[in-house]
């Protein structure tokens, strides 16, 4: 079954200190494009990350935003410089033996001096708050493939009515494809007797082979032939279970093709209608298969 190359997931893992947020979207894109937008602090995890939505996505872009609200999402410490604590209080002693006081040694007060006292915030991130954005891309990787999922239904139902069509288009063109070529000998025949009216002195044996080969020119039944065997492969490619857009791009190619040549070939308004029907219904599944992964 096919799968759209579009798509939308988003999750929320929380715990006391802090919630993640992953929201993915996805567009149609030639190759596999990851981009991956989260704090500086878990730039480290990018790698694992991208290959957790490899798993799941073979084609298309993918932005990724993670986001962390919250007061575990960074490590603070208090750094404690005891070399200088220890100069105060040193500085303090000699200065109260010198002038006698009843003064104790003021530490709550050095405690606010940053000189003494420094806190610092650690790039380090804790084992759960990774394990939260890990399960978060994980999650929000599976919305994502489902609504592909979804969204694949819709278009292989759209195409596959459209394949129908163009079925019964290329029957159409069948059946009036001898008469096109009847009628176009009769038409040059008429106009090579016109020609021949004037009692010229010329060749009717070399005039009439030369009918035949242009009529031969207005034969269509190759390009039917061809434009059936297409059609049947792509209904055939549109249930593999692979990744499938590459295939159809070319078989909607070779099918345009194909149907241009008809059109310059057969000077016909049966035909021509009928030309235009099928490149209306080629062009809306091209337009689909660029949707599909």
């Amino acid at each position: 079954m096919i799968i759209s190359m579009t798509g939308y997931g988003r999750t929320l893992k929380e715990n006391r200190d802090c919630h993640v947020t992953v929201e993915m979207r996805a567009v149609n894109h030639r190759f596999c494009e990851i981009n991956i937008r989260m704090p500086r602090q878990f730039f480290f995890l990018e790698d694992k990350l991208k290959k957790i939505i490899l798993k799941q996505v073979k084609r298309g872009k993918v932005d990724v935003f993670i986001n962390l609200k919250g007061e575990g999402i960074v490590n603070r410490s208090l750094q404690v410089d005891w070399d200088l604590l220890d100069e105060y209080h040193q500085a303090f002693e000699e200065i109260g033996s010198k002038y006698v006081t009843s003064q104790t040694f003021p530490i709550d007060k050095l405690l606010l001096h940053e000189d003494v006292v420094e806190v610092q915030e650690s790039d380090s991130v804790a084992e759960s708050l990774e394990t939260m954005v890990i399960e978060g891309t994980i999650e929000a990787t599976s919305q994502l493939k489902e609504m592909r999922k979804r969204e694949g239904i819709m278009l292989y139902e759209d195409i596959h009515k459209r394949i129908n069509k163009m079925d019964e288009g290329t029957q159409k063109l069948k059946d009036y494809a001898p008469q096109v070529q009847a009628h176009y000998r009769e038409r040059l025949m008429k106009r090579v007797q016109e020609f021949m009216s004037g009692n010229l002195d010329i060749d009717e044996s070399r005039i009439l082979t030369e009918v035949a080969v242009y009529a031969d020119k207005a034969d269509i039944q190759e390009e039917l032939t061809r434009i059936e065997s297409h059609l049947k492969q792509f209904s055939q490619v549109l249930n593999q279970s692979e990744v499938v857009g590459r295939k159809l791009d070319f078989l909607v190619q070779e099918l345009n093709r194909e149907i241009n040549t008809i059109g310059s070939k057969a000077n016909d308004v049966s035909i021509s209608q009928t030309v235009v029907d099928l490149k209306s219904e080629l062009e809306k599944i091209r337009e689909q298969v660029q949707n599909i992964e």
